[in-house]
């Protein structure tokens, strides 16, 4: 099958949903599938199925910078990928997100499931809320990755739909070489941005043992100003992007993974990863975490944003082995329950049943009445 997913953010910017298309791409492919990535990229592709729809421009959005593309170039090279590439399902990500997803569910040249993961508001949904009914309506099947996420769409969109967690490829964390370290190790990967809560860790550091060490991985709005306000702790290590493949060893390497969120989490992604690695993982008592880990089971969950019981957790964590061994065999069980090998085949389930229901060439079709006259004389798809 030929299968296209597209996303609207750039690839070569660390997210989360990135993360998601690209490694249920890769999946995909090693079972036998021709699947390809349409989005944005600001320098080389990350991996060749990709194909690069021009640059991001990024773009303020619920307490955070998107690296979006909503361009005309990229809308025509998002219009020419589609035409060439005669793709017999699509799966659009963030589909009311401008930019690239938005282009492919106007010309609908194949069934097209869309799959939403924003949770607690959106820009999007409230300003362009008449354009994206209209095109949620053109959706197939719609997906959700949280509940959180499916309250969010139906509040606006309505509709129905099913809801396929997030995943990872459990084979990459699992067989990933170790980093040298020096003590007691905490690590952080997220975006500098108030609702991540790096400056709760940071503070936190204060009243943990002087051998600590803590990696802060990415970067964002906020790194100026906490590596100023943090430069007398020299247990702080700021690491910057790190590629996939550099995340997944450091991830392996920590004695703790803490997610120190304050809001907006609608699936704890990263806390899967951090369980994969066979790390023991302290974070903040979110909906959105609470998905993942299981409260003592999987994970120590702490209030958002109280830096005195984050503090405490992760002091009990580094200082006990029997809790940070029974933690990480717990999460490394709970991984498994979210494999990306579990999520494609849940996806290509979804994938068949809309081939067999709406033959690609009626949807090329109908994708091709309901362009505008001069788009149909100049990018014709069938």
């Amino acid at each position: 099958m030929r299968i296209g997913l597209v996303c609207p953010y750039s690839l070569t910017v660390p997210g989360g949903v990135q993360s998601q298309v690209l490694g249920l791409a890769r999946t995909l492919r090693e079972l036998g599938h021709e699947a390809r990535v349409l989005s944005p990229c600001d320098g080389p592709p990350p991996e060749l199925f990709v194909i690069p729809l021009g640059n991001s421009i990024p773009t303020a959005a619920n307490g955070s910078v998107a690296p979006l593309a909503p361009d005309p170039a990229c809308a025509l090279r998002t219009i020419r990928a589609l035409a060439d590439e005669s793709f017999d399902v699509i799966n659009v990500h963030e589909p009311v997100a401008p930019g690239p997803t938005m282009t492919a569910i106007l010309m609908h040249p194949a069934p097209i499931i869309g799959t939403f993961h924003a949770a607690g508001d959106s820009t999007s949904y409230r300003v362009l809320n008449r354009t994206v009914n209209w095109l949620a309506s053109r959706i197939d099947l719609r997906v959700a990755v949280s509940d959180d996420a499916r309250l969010l769409a139906e509040s606006y969109l309505g509709g129905e739909y099913d809801v396929l967690f997030n995943a990872v490829e459990i084979e990459r964390y699992q067989s990933a070489p170790k980093v040298d370290r020096v003590g007691p190790t905490i690590m952080f990967c997220g975006r500098h941005e108030p609702r991540k809560g790096l400056d709760v860790l940071l503070a936190a550091l204060a009243d943990l043992p002087g051998d600590v060490r803590c990696w802060v991985a990415s970067d964002g709005p906020d790194t100026p100003e906490l590596r100023a306000r943090f430069a007398g702790d020299d247990r702080i290590e700021w690491l910057g992007r790190l590629t996939d493949e550099d995340k997944i060893a450091r991830l392996g390497s920590a004695d703790v993974f803490c997610a120190p969120s304050l809001r907006g989490e609608s699936f704890g992604v990263v806390l899967i990863e951090a369980m994969a690695a066979g790390t023991a993982i302290v974070a903040s008592d979110l909906p959105g975490y609470r998905r993942v880990a299981r409260p003592d089971v999987d994970a120590l969950l702490t209030p958002p944003g109280d830096t005195l019981s984050l503090a405490a957790a992760l002091k009990r964590v580094l200082a006990d082995d029997e809790l940070a061994g029974r933690l990480r065999a717990n999460g490394l069980e709970r991984a498994e329950v979210f494999s990306m090998r579990t999520l494609a085949g849940a996806y290509l389930e979804r994938f068949t049943r809309l081939v067999a229901e709406a033959p690609a060439e009626r949807r090329r079709h109908d994708a091709n009445a309901h362009l505008p006259g001069w788009l149909r004389r100049i990018m014709p798809l069938s």
